[in-house]
């Protein structure tokens, strides 16, 4: 595998926010960036046009990721940039780019007048059938709303960076998903925040209805639970500060508040092989439309 980021790129406005994260995330990696458009042939009718024609089609589609590129090395001198054209389904194209790739960026537009993403069908297929990590940036997204403002209360790229989150389920946690996080936040010099929510098991209905409240023994659990599975991950990153977060309450919810105050936000995303086709998850859905920061989408089994 080409140790390479990958941006997926059209031109659009989401599409140049996932170039921009790339090549700072690529600066923190020591590694090139390939943008990757896809061009789709003309179809014959237009291609008779007479001002529309393939040849100028393939004229402009070649040229918007050319200037992008250049530009991307004036703005980041120390990065590689390189430009590939695929021809092809944008999905299918991605999907194949990404088998080549350490990691997969993809643009999604905001949700007018909210906070969080519009994950169009290109970008959820691909997530779901990629087995690469795959990041997705809202249009919008700048340098600065990664770290934490400056004393004077101003957005700055100077200052730290905000935490790196990341959803655990503490019932079945993946070490790659735990890695993945660990390895973002010690790039970042941020701390690390575990976010684990719990639903209140069954039992606890029968205990009520006997005038005794478990909750609070629950939550003990929970929190215990939550630091078992990070202990051995504290050890092998001594340097990286870890807040655990254990609380009653749905999982996504949880992780979209939190991303309200984090550079990046990972959650995984179980690999199914089945007949039936990919899947996301409904947390990692959920996150995906809502998070106001940059999700990482690890793939595990």
């Amino acid at each position: 595998m080409a140790r390479t980021i990958t941006v997926g790129f059209d031109g659009s406005a989401e599409s140049r926010a996932a170039v921009e994260w790339a090549a700072r995330e690529a600066e923190l990696r020591g590694l090139p960036v390939e943008l990757v458009h896809v061009w789709q042939p003309v179809p014959e009718p237009m291609a008779q046009a007479p001002l529309l024609g393939a040849r100028t089609h393939r004229h402009w589609t070649e040229r918007i990721p050319r200037e992008a590129a250049e530009g991307l090395r004036l703005r980041h001198p120390g990065v590689e940039v390189r430009t590939e054209h695929r021809s092809g389904t944008p999905c299918d194209v991605l999907v194949e780019a990404a088998r080549e790739a350490e990691l997969l960026v993809l643009g999604s537009r905001a949700l007018s007048g909210l906070g969080g993403f519009l994950v169009g069908s290109v970008g959820q297929s691909v997530v779901a059938r990629t087995e690469a990590p795959v990041v997705l940036v809202r249009a919008g997204e700048r340098a600065a709303d990664e770290h934490v403002v400056d004393p004077t209360g101003v957005p700055s790229a100077a200052t730290a960076f905000r935490p790196v989150v990341l959803g655990l389920d503490t019932g079945s946690p993946d070490d790659t998903v735990i890695a993945f996080a660990f390895q973002e936040a010690q790039r970042r010099g941020s701390a690390l925040c575990a976010v684990h929510g719990w639903n209140p098991p069954a039992y606890s209905a029968y205990s009520l209805a006997a005038g005794v409240d478990t909750t609070d023994e629950v939550a003990r659990q929970q929190a215990a639970g939550l630091a078992e599975t990070l202990r051995p991950w504290r050890q092998k990153h001594p340097d990286v500060e870890v807040v655990e977060t254990s609380r009653l309450g749905s999982p996504a919810g949880l992780l979209i508040d939190a991303s309200r105050d984090a550079s990046l936000v990972v959650v995984g995303r179980r690999v199914r092989r089945t007949p039936l086709g990919a899947h996301i998850g409904a947390v990692t859905h959920a996150v995906l439309h809502h998070s106001t920061a940059p999700v990482a989408v690890v793939a595990h089994d």
